[in-house]
């Protein structure tokens, strides 16, 4: 019986968004230590980027030089990205949706020809691969190019998209590992800091950007990754009903017992449907807290202005008395996890491998807790949050206090045969 069966708690909920969430992140970590552990003396020189603007560190420069160094690589960093996120506002806010699209198709085959190439070559030599220039020209261009159709083109398999999106986070984020040690800490500092500014400030771009996309309910043209697809089935009313997710403003939303019959259902309620997603843009993250819900065709036309149909004065009118309130993330509604917690998540792991797997372990721990953490904090907030600062605050925290005080003390029990 229908009765009989007991709602999800928020604690179910959130089980199914952490594992959703914290595996891809865990491969993607997974990937980026093992290139490190096999190209670690192909890493030993640094490359030139825009984080290594202001600064290039040397051996022979003291400690303060290379953090002075570091902090002047991480402000111009930090610059960069703040000046190209309002430039992506500002294209959006045109409706240049599509050249935003064909941008970020085309840094995404970038991504996966050049760096990805350049790695491969660096696989090939390290294991001595027999092959010949042509083949792998070819091989590399069509892995290329499905990347992109995968990721923004076409409609694929979910998990051919999914797996394309983790591996241009690994791609990028070993590049970051070759920084020079001092910029990479210091970078990863000052982008959590970045992260924070940009979504809880009410100036900050990242903010801007979600809410205006929210206005619009449109979706960011960003790398984002979907967890878990959207279904569209049939009802046993054999009405079409579309499973999506909607913005919840922190609000005293009045439960009307007319609106829920009108509604014959398909809308869930709060303690049946409340979860929680992770929207992100290419440059920055955020954690947005919403509801999930089935709602009829109709339904969804009302709610989500993305649907090729046109609302009239009545369909207005009845919109005002729905229980699901506020704006949707799209029409997709998935939950997302932008590209930018993958990849300074990974930078963290992969700097930390080139040290020990002592730290590489604590390291991991640190920020898949502080991504629960994150998200416990955006169940009792329900307002949007930034995924990077608690997980990288505790990353670094554990790395250093692993470094300096857990492996001197579990060496000095393992000398003494305390602990062996």
């Amino acid at each position: 019986m229908a009765q009989n069966q007991r709602p999800k708690t928020l604690l179910h909920s959130f089980g199914e968004e952490i594992i959703g969430i914290i595996t891809p992140v865990s491969i993607c970590m997974f990937l980026v230590v093992l290139l490190v552990s096999i190209l670690n003396s192909n890493s030993s020189a640094s490359v030139t980027s825009i984080a290594t603007i202001a600064y290039s560190e040397t051996s022979s420069d003291s400690s303060w030089d290379k953090f002075l160094g570091a902090l002047l690589n991480s402000l111009a960093f930090v610059a960069v990205v703040t000046v190209v996120t309002f430039i992506l506002l500002l294209l959006f806010y045109l409706r240049c949706t599509k050249f935003l699209k064909i941008y970020m198709g085309f840094s995404s085959f970038v991504v996966l020809g050049f760096m990805g190439g350049e790695i491969a070559l660096f696989l090939i030599e390290e294991f001595s691969v027999p092959i010949d220039c042509i083949t792998f020209l070819v091989v590399l261009f069509n892995f290329a190019v499905v990347g992109v159709l995968a990721v923004y083109m076409s409609k694929m398999a979910i998990l051919v998209t999914q797996g394309y999106l983790v591996l241009i986070g690994m791609l990028v984020a070993y590049w970051f590992t070759l920084l020079p040690e001092w910029t990479t800490w210091v970078l990863l500092v000052a982008i959590a800091l970045y992260d924070l500014a940009a979504v809880l400030l009410p100036v900050g771009p990242l903010r801007l950007l979600v809410e205006l996309a929210m206005s619009r309910d449109e979706d960011i043209p960003a790398l984002v990754y979907e967890a878990r697809p959207v279904t569209h089935h049939d009802s046993g009313l054999g009405e079409n009903t579309v499973q999506r997710r909607v913005w919840r403003e922190r609000r005293n939303v009045r439960q009307d017992s007319e609106d829920n019959s009108s509604l014959n259902g398909n809308v869930v309620s709060d303690s049946n449907s409340t979860v929680g997603t992770v929207q992100s843009s290419h440059n920055g993250t955020r954690i947005a807290r919403v509801e999930e819900g089935q709602v009829s065709e109709r339904t969804a036309e009302l709610s989500a202005p993305l649907i090729d149909h046109r609302m009239n004065d009545q369909d207005v009118m009845s919109a005002e008395s729905l229980v699901l309130e506020g704006m949707g993330l799209g029409s997709s509604g998935a939950i997302k996890l932008g590209l930018g917690d993958f990849i300074f998540y990974s930078v963290l792991v992969g700097r930390a491998a080139m040290y020990d797997f002592m730290t590489v372990y604590a390291c991991y721990l640190a920020i898949v807790a502080g991504l629960g953490i994150t998200l416990m904090l955006l169940a009792f907030y329900q307002k949007a949050l930034p995924a990077l600062p608690v997980s990288i605050a505790l990353g670094v925290l554990f790395y250093f206090l692993t470094r300096f005080l857990l492996e001197v003390f579990i060496v000095q029990c393992s000398l003494n045969l305390v602990m062996f």
